[in-house]
């Protein structure tokens, strides 16, 4: 396809298409004149996901970078490519390792992971960036005084280990191939985060509804 089906098909602006290009977030098509390319479906699947990351998700270009590098790692497994690429999101500013709320909430964290059995953490030579954004959350709760125990955080990280099943089914049924099934991963991630959020607050009102509403 030429570059104004590219960006008719992907919703992208033929100018965004190009900037995308030339910041190589977007492999350059094959050139079939001294002015014109012309772009494959895996183009499309990029671009697609290029605008999942930066225009909804928010991600800079810099860190879509990291990510697409991630995806196009063939020195890893397909749960290395994956789970580099997702590591490769924004996760948040580090925690203070300074403060002692900080301190509390990592031996809290390590706790809840031991308890899960999950295999992630200081006690690994792996630590996903989404430990630290959990000790840093555990540290704002525990500041301001709110309930933040093992017995607070277990029943979440209990629903949200089914709710990671539900996400590795809707990925395998998603894409056929490696490279699609991780490209999936990262842009569902992202497009589905808002919709978790969403269904959380609409959850959250239904049972306040029951509980407290008028009979």
């Amino acid at each position: 396809m030429r570059l104004s089906e590219l960006s008719r098909r992907s919703g992208v602006a033929t100018a965004t298409v190009k900037f995308y290009l030339r910041e190589g977030l977007l492999p350059p098509g094959r050139r079939i004149t001294a002015t014109q390319s012309e772009y494959e479906e895996t183009h499309l699947r990029r671009l697609r996901l290029v605008r999942a990351l930066i225009q909804v998700g928010g991600v800079s270009v810099a860190s879509a970078r990291e990510v697409l590098a991630a995806l196009d790692d063939d020195s890893l497994d397909h749960n290395e490519r994956l789970g580099a690429a997702v590591w490769s999101l924004p996760y948040g500013k580090p925690a203070d390792t300074d403060d002692a709320a900080t301190e509390t909430a990592r031996h809290r964290a390590d706790q809840l992971l031991e308890l899960l059995g999950w295999g992630y953490g200081p006690v690994t030579d792996v630590t996903p960036p989404a430990y630290g954004m959990l000790v840093t959350a555990i540290a704002t709760l525990e500041r301001l005084g709110y309930p933040c125990g093992i017995e607070d955080l277990e029943p979440y990280a209990r629903a949200l280990g089914q709710l990671a099943v539900n996400d590795l089914d809707l990925v395998e049924r998603y894409g056929g191939t490696a490279d699609e099934q991780v490209e999936a991963a990262v842009a569902l991630t992202v497009l589905y985060e808002p919709v978790l959020l969403a269904l959380r607050r609409l959850a959250e009102a239904e049972e306040s509804r029951r509980r407290f509403g008028s009979q």
